[in-house]
């Protein structure tokens, strides 16, 4: 009986080109309030899968998705102005 082999090496997911950049890591940092925003405003939704939501449910859930939303504008604005050169005039 013959065994089949591979003839190429393992892939593994520790190689050094699969590392993030230090860009790719910057960029997470800057995200990461609109992350845990989403990750909050996702927490409030698994709460109420299993029943009806509750009034104090429902009060989370708007301020979550107000938290999201704040979160992704403040991003928006700070890459805006991270990009346009100058002031207004």
């Amino acid at each position: 009986m013959s065994h089949i082999v591979t003839v190429q090496d393992a892939v593994t997911a520790f190689e050094p080109f699969m590392e993030p950049t230090d860009a790719e890591l910057d960029a997470i940092e800057r995200e990461m309030p609109v992350i845990l925003a989403d990750v909050d405003l996702l927490d409030a939704y698994i709460v109420t899968l299993d029943r009806t939501p509750t009034e104090l449910d429902a009060r989370r859930i708007r301020r979550a998705r107000r938290r999201a939303l704040a979160a992704r504008v403040a991003l928006l604005n700070r890459t805006a102005g991270a990009s346009q050169p100058g002031g207004a005039a």
